[in-house]
């Protein structure tokens, strides 16, 4: 950013198109973007998807409700009013918001026989599909500020799906031919902005001798060949102990997450690509407030060492976050700054720690050194 390198502190908030759909709901995008600025939270990742069902975005292949992409149109708006950066994911692995087995159920109404969610990443349909979604995405003039989303600098970076798994074939190679394929139609149509594939981390067989830091399974991807992609700017990770190594104890799961990290930095850093957490949380269904503080803490001081030595890691998105009166978002991760004041201070002092990364030479920095001068 501006010739410096660029670090992030963040959160989640898919549901923003959606909830900017309905006129009454629409100050929740603008208060969650304005607290953001506050916190010194400055990149949010979002979805640039819903396919089919109530609200969509996309009602059937390549045709687009117009007050949803409006909806999405000011939620770019109001990020850019707040100094706020987007990540833009373009499809869900999961049934949430169409996914991929919506594509396939579209596929299948023309008549392609298509026996799992998994063909998604195989049949030339679907993918036709999805890469004139990626298009119409990429193209759309937004109606508020006029800008093209390709030209368009608050939109930090393109995903390509969030959490891709492809356990059908776990071998890796239908997902690295997939994000191959993909990957170079985004940067076809758009070679300006950043773009990840929107991995969870999983080691696969391009390093086999990675494979003990998964949590004793793999979901058909590859951390490192994926990644290996020229089109692939940055790594990212997600990091759900409490789900992935369910039953295992408290300080268990932190040396998960501490490993996790670390791991993944280094392997970013020995591919040349930064890293970036784009999910990690801890549920208040199974752990109190005091034990999901430690477990934020060990995460951004995890995630600042590592930034501060100058290694891949570059920051983390939290999930998610809500405001207030939004209790049918809630599953259990969700971070209400007024509610949970303890989570919101640490947030909030790693957004500093952060800060300090991105303007090493304060105000205060430079006072001091104008007195060592004179």
């Amino acid at each position: 950013m501006n010739g410096r390198p660029f670090y992030t502190n963040g959160f989640n908030a898919y549901w923003m198109m959606y909830t900017a759909g309905d006129p009454s709901t629409r100050d929740r995008v603008s208060n969650a973007l304005q607290q953001a600025a506050s916190y010194g939270l400055n990149v949010v990742r979002t979805w640039a998807f819903n396919d089919g069902g109530y609200r969509a975005l996309q009602t059937s292949p390549g045709n687009y409700d117009e007050n949803m992409f409006k909806a999405l149109d000011f939620v770019i708006s109001e990020a850019k009013r707040n100094e706020v950066y987007l990540i833009l994911s373009l499809v869900n692995n999961w049934e949430g918001y169409g996914g991929k087995k919506q594509y396939v159920q579209w596929a299948q109404d023309q008549g392609q026989w298509l026996n799992s969610d998994d063909d998604f990443f195989r049949n030339d349909l679907t993918k036709q599909f999805y890469k004139n979604h990626i298009k119409a995405i990429l193209t759309r003039v937004n109606s508020i500020t006029g800008v093209m989303y390709k030209d368009d600098p608050t939109i930090f970076a393109w995903e390509l799906m969030n959490e891709p798994r492809c356990q059908s074939d776990n071998s890796g190679a239908t997902l690295q031919n997939w994000i191959y394929e993909m990957s170079c139609y985004v940067k076809s149509v758009d070679s300006n902005h950043l773009l990840e594939a929107g991995l969870e981390g999983f080691y696969g067989d391009s390093r086999p001798d990675r494979k003990h830091y998964n949590p004793g399974f793999g979901v058909g991807s590859d951390f490192i060949a994926n990644n290996q992609i020229p089109q692939i700017d940055f790594t990212t990770i997600h990091i759900y102990p409490d789900q992935w190594i369910n039953g295992a104890d408290d300080n268990a799961q932190t040396t998960f997450l501490q490993s996790w990290i670390t791991s993944h930095s280094q392997d970013a850093g020995s591919i040349g690509k930064p890293l970036l957490i784009t999910e990690f949380g801890r549920s208040s269904k199974q752990f109190s407030s005091a034990q999901r503080d430690a477990y934020y803490w060990a995460a951004y001081n995890t995630i600042y060492g590592l930034a501060r030595s100058g290694g891949a890691c570059t920051g983390a998105l939290f999930w998610q976050y809500l405001g207030q009166g939004m209790d049918n978002f809630r599953d259990g991760y969700e971070v209400v700054f007024q509610d949970c004041p303890s989570t919101a201070s640490i947030i909030s002092q790693q957004s500093r720690r952060i800060e300090s990364l991105n303007n090493p030479m304060t105000v205060s920095d430079t006072k001091k050194l104008d007195k060592l001068k004179n």
